[in-house]
């Protein structure tokens, strides 16, 4: 046995470390690869500037408007399209009515024919479904009073009027399901744009948020400065205007009047417009202040173009509910042209309008976190200017 004995393995002192040499190189190997996956990743994204985010908010805002103003074209054509099958609905149950009124009719008839032996109760039973075919079918038309006969008529032209009333009442639910469809999908374009402004916003630092306070200001004061170029240009204008009914009076006193006139520049209105946008003015100033709220349209909050309509319909005039369709009324105006009263619509997708109160200024319902304000109407690029009556 001993010598059996001499001839076992004897386990080295390296197999014994093995184990932890094995680890310790995957371990290396582990970091290696880590550091190189590490070299070879995409750098961070820089952080935007402050100009950029404050672009990108601006942007943001327009295409909020601008989905604003979709919602409100699909809010208007759901509410139309609501009323619209309400009326149906309310129509089709009066005709209903009617043809239960002829079926019972038709029923008394038959009722009679049937206690002096002329139909047979099983046939009396196809009045519901044709009962002209019915008569003709058993040669009793020629024993139909005129009143009898009077009463088919009626039975069959109500039943053709309810099936048509119905076949329209499906088709409007079908086009109101459409526009309510639009509706939410507007709603959610909305909340998304004014949700990705928000977070833009908050990951400001306080320092960035003063420099971004600082580009607006400088974008406001711009504004303004033309605004008072344009006050300036008005108010020489209307002397020049003055001037000129002044001289024209004094000629036609002395009787050397030339009939002739001169151009001021700037627009002119008859007494029945001033009178208006005096009203729209009067109203549009006492919204001051008050919030701005996407699809609002008073009395507590307006979004842009629920405040024009709203201010134009206290002067009597019934404006479109949507940007889109408010530019399309009245008169196209030139901005130099420009009264008080006047609509002035804004960027190239017509997304946002102001009313204009003259000196270069408008008060507009501007953006979410914003109240009724008064404003230059430089503040945002001009698409351009309508007169609504």
């Amino acid at each position: 046995m001993p010598a059996l004995a001499s001839h076992r393995k004897q386990r080295s002192r390296s197999a014994k470390t093995s184990p932890a040499v094995g680890l310790t190189t995957a371990a290396i190997a582990g970091v290696t690869l880590l550091s190189t996956q590490s070299a070879n990743a995409a750098p961070a994204e820089p952080k935007p500037s402050v100009e950029e985010v404050q672009k990108k908010v601006d942007d943001l805002y327009r295409q909020a408007g601008t989905a604003t103003e979709k919602y409100n074209k699909a809010k208007e054509s759901t509410d139309e399209k609501r009323r619209e099958v309400d009326e149906l609905l309310d129509d089709a149950a009066k005709r209903t009515e009617k043809l239960n009124e002829s079926r019972r009719a038709l029923g008394n008839y038959a009722a009679a024919q049937y206690r002096t032996g002329a139909v047979t109760p099983t046939a009396a039973l196809l009045f519901a479904d044709s009962p002209e075919s019915y008569f003709d079918q058993t040669q009793l038309m020629d024993r139909m009073t005129d009143r009898q006969r009077s009463a088919i008529t009626d039975y069959e032209t109500q039943r053709a009027a309810a099936a048509k009333q119905r076949a329209e009442a499906t088709k409007s639910l079908e086009s109101l399901t459409t526009s309510q469809k639009a509706l939410r999908t507007s709603k959610q374009e909305v909340q998304a744009k004014l949700a990705e402004a928000r977070a833009l916003l908050s990951k400001l630092t306080a320092e960035e948020k003063a420099r971004l306070a600082e580009i607006e200001r400088r974008k406001e004061e711009e504004a303004r400065r033309q605004a008072e170029a344009k006050a300036k240009a008005e108010a020489e204008a209307r002397a020049r205007a003055e001037a000129a009914r002044k001289e024209q009076e004094q000629n036609q006193d002395s009787g050397t009047g030339t009939g002739t006139g001169t151009g001021t520049g700037t627009g002119t209105a008859d007494g029945s417009y001033t009178a208006k946008a005096d009203k729209v003015l009067s109203f549009a100033r006492a919204q001051l202040g008050k919030p701005y709220v996407w699809g609002a349209t008073g009395p507590s909050s307006y979004d842009c173009s629920g405040l024009t309509q709203a201010a134009w319909k206290a002067a009597g005039v019934d404006l479109p509910r949507t940007t889109w369709d408010q530019v399309k009324v009245g008169t196209r105006v030139a901005t130099k042209d420009l009264l008080p009263g006047d609509l002035v619509f804004f960027y190239d997708d017509i997304s946002h309008v102001g009313i204009y109160i003259g000196d270069g200024m408008m008060i507009h319902a501007p953006k979410p976190g914003a109240n009724v304000r008064e404003e230059s109407i430089y503040y945002m690029p001009i698409y351009g200017s309508v007169r609504p009556a």
